[in-house]
């Protein structure tokens, strides 16, 4: 088991370098191939109204002129040790983690992104514990009752919470249960957990059901179709003639099996939502990550782009890291692989 956790941990550091390599290219060396001049890239960091002149004597401070190596060195150094930046009426210092420089709003990225992260975090936490029990629940029953009502009804609504976009049941879910009823607090409303846990969780219900509606569809399916693999195997039947009782061959040998392949999409589900759930921040309003990635794009604030992509790849990383480690807990052969 420790050799197995020592590989994956090699495995996710050397994971991280690649990341780091990948979006330095995504950022410095694809403008470049495609015919971008150290001007060019400069204005998308420092703005695209000022003079050719001081496009060119930014390009010299963010070190556009530097070989690429040297770049690359820069940029890794400002993650793990801080960077320093000339604005040109002084130095502002970017403490480690340095995600970058924004010099529209003359702040480093790290703590926006810190701060809009607790809105993603509350987002996606709450959202995985409902679509996880309410799929995973639904899809255990329907495999055990194959074809009845209850299994037609719940993949035919399973139907549609995958084809439905988050956008369009969520403004229609703040028509019905925010505008109408009254039940809910409208969009743009959010509530730290820290000021009051309760306040937090009410503004985030809505939200909460309109993302894990498009998850658990696909979930319940999933668990159904694994679930109806496992059930008809050879354990099942000597497990149930050794007179464990069912709710022990269900849970115990028939879902434990079917959760490798939910384990494996949970982790990158999880780990993309970290990084910013878009379309639903947007259709509600709320100021987490992927809000912060769309007004950046808007405002051709490059940085916090750049940044939001690197915090994004090291959850998707991290979220990976995890699923490895339960592995070995759901399926003890893995250990041996």
């Amino acid at each position: 088991m420790t050799t197995y956790i020592i590989r994956r941990l090699i495995g996710a550091v050397i994971m991280l370098v690649i990341v780091s390599i990948v979006t330095f290219a995504i950022f410095f060396l694809v403008p470049r191939l495609v015919g971008a001049t150290p001007e060019n890239m400069a204005s998308r960091y420092a703005g695209r109204t000022a003079s050719a002149e001081t496009q060119k004597l930014n390009a010299e401070r963010l070190g556009f002129y530097d070989p690429l190596p040297v770049q690359y060195g820069r940029f890794v150094k400002g993650l793990v040790a801080g960077s320093e930046y000339n604005t040109g009426t002084m130095v502002e210092q970017c403490p480690a983690p340095c995600f970058g420089y924004s010099y529209l709003t003359r702040q480093p990225v790290w703590p926006d992104l810190v701060d809009r992260s607790r809105v993603t975090l509350s987002l996606a936490v709450g959202a995985a514990v409902i679509w996880v029990i309410a799929g995973v629940a639904t899809g255990v029953i329907s495999a055990l009752r194959p074809r009845s009502l209850f299994d037609r009804a719940a993949m035919g609504i399973a139907l549609s919470g995958v084809s439905l976009p988050v956008f369009f049941t969520g403004m229609i879910m703040l028509v019905i249960f925010s505008y109408s009823l009254g039940w809910t607090v409208p969009g743009g409303t959010y509530v730290d957990f820290t000021v009051d846990p309760f306040q937090w969780a009410y503004s985030l219900i809505l939200p909460w059901i309109s993302l894990a509606f498009l998850f658990a569809a696909g979930y319940a399916r999933l668990t159904r179709a694994g679930m109806l693999e496992a059930m008809n195997e050879d354990y099942i039947r000597t497990a149930r003639a050794k007179g464990l009782p069912e709710r022990v061959v269900v849970v115990r040998h028939g879902l434990r099996a079917a959760l490798t392949p939910i384990v494996t999409i949970f982790g990158l589900d999880f780990g993309l939502l970290l990084g910013g759930a878009v379309l639903t921040e947007s259709t509600f309003s709320l100021n987490g990550l992927g809000k912060y990635a769309i007004d950046a794009i808007g405002s051709n604030d490059l940085p916090k782009v750049m940044g939001v992509t690197l915090l994004a790849a090291l959850f998707v990383v991290i979220a990976n890291l995890i699923v490895d480690l339960l592995y070995a807990v759901v399926d003890p052969r893995v250990r041996l692989s």
